[in-house]
């Protein structure tokens, strides 16, 4: 497989097992976006220069480190919601984060870091139209 992209394998009786980083990838963006408080991931020029140069994956904000003895890596940047607490809810993405990836995949998550690249603000409620054929007062 000449894709460029790191695998943590395993091998036993049965065969052996190969997870993809972007499956990883995949697994935490999920989790994080469901994460309460956060309205989007977030992906920083910077990270993405860094992430082209050294042929790392950045999927949708999030950044994969597979490391040795089946330990991962994640970095993670997303917007926040206007009206939560920032830390509150950075924290709980750390959690469901790592509690995703392990569950999911068996790997250990060494460390979960978290970039808040900005805050947005909910959608205002669509106002009503008048319905056709009545006329606004």
């Amino acid at each position: 497989m000449a894709d460029h992209k790191e695998y943590w394998s395993t091998e036993d009786d049965q065969g052996c097992i190969r997870i993809s980083e972007d499956v990883v990838a995949s697994i935490a963006a999920f989790a994080a976006s469901e994460t309460e408080g956060v309205s989007g991931l977030y992906s920083s020029l910077t990270s993405d220069i860094v992430s082209f140069l050294s042929k790392k994956n950045i999927s949708k904000g999030v950044r994969i480190e597979i490391g040795e003895e089946g330990t991962v890596r994640i970095e993670i940047g997303f917007l926040a919601l206007f009206g939560h607490n920032i830390c509150d809810v950075a924290k709980q993405v750390q959690q469901h984060v790592k509690a995703s990836v392990e569950s999911m995949t068996g790997l250990k998550v060494t460390e979960v870091n978290i970039h808040v690249g900005g805050v947005t603000f909910a959608p205002a409620p669509a106002a009503e139209e008048p319905a056709a054929g009545q006329e606004q007062d």
